[in-house]
């Protein structure tokens, strides 16, 4: 009984290891979504990878000692510019275009996607209000 198990074993592994059946595409961990920005141009998003995600969140970071909402904004133009800087070079390095290409709902959108901050959290702006009370 012993031998058939392992003849059995061993023909399931030939038949799917070596036998050619049809190509398997690799599965995708995350979505990827194409939005337009204001200037019309159309961008790919997806989760940021570690080496931008380091990035991103020392932008996201400076919020904590921001006192205006203009310097916050500022800082989320930044996180988002990180975020869309492999895509759209040229747009990042003129801050001025850039701004003219984002909204906020956009903004929100590409924090969401790319770096994980939903900022419509509801736990999340519980902690704002919270801080602005101290």
């Amino acid at each position: 009984m012993g031998g058939f198990s392992l003849v059995f074993i061993t023909c399931i592994c030939y038949n799917e290891c070596n036998y050619p059946k049809e190509d398997k595409l690799a599965t995708k961990v995350y979505d990827v979504e194409e939005i337009e920005l204001q200037n019309g141009a159309k961008v790919k998003l997806k989760p940021l990878t570690i080496k931008e995600l380091r990035k991103f969140m020392t932008a996201i970071q400076k919020t904590a000692n921001v006192t205006t909402e203009d310097e916050t904004l500022t800082i989320l133009i930044e996180a988002c510019a990180v975020a869309l800087e492999k895509q759209l070079p040229d747009l990042v390095k003129d801050l001025d275009a850039l701004e003219d290409a984002l909204d906020v709902p956009t903004i929100n959108r590409i924090l969401e996607v790319c770096g994980g901050i939903k900022m419509d959290d509801p736990n999340l702006l519980a902690a704002a209000v919270l801080a602005g009370q101290n």
